[in-house]
């Protein structure tokens, strides 16, 4: 089965973190990273899409994809 997650955070260290536990868990980058305002909290927040492919296991909406 393949797997997508969208990983989002706080232009900060958090945010790099967040997606370096995603690599060293196996997942890999795809595409390119985003960058845009949130006029709500006047903050710059980041997006990074990452994929994995996990063998012998069924796809359900059900699962928590962060738990690959």
């Amino acid at each position: 089965m393949k797997l997508f997650r969208f990983l989002t955070g706080p232009d900060d260290a958090s945010f790099c973190h967040k997606v370096t536990a995603a690599l060293n868990n196996g997942w890999h980058l795809f595409g390119s990273p985003t960058y845009a305002f949130d006029v709500e909290t006047r903050t710059m927040r980041c997006g990074q899409a990452v994929v994995k492919d996990v063998e012998g296991v069924e796809y359900e909406p059900e699962m928590k994809l962060g738990d690959y």
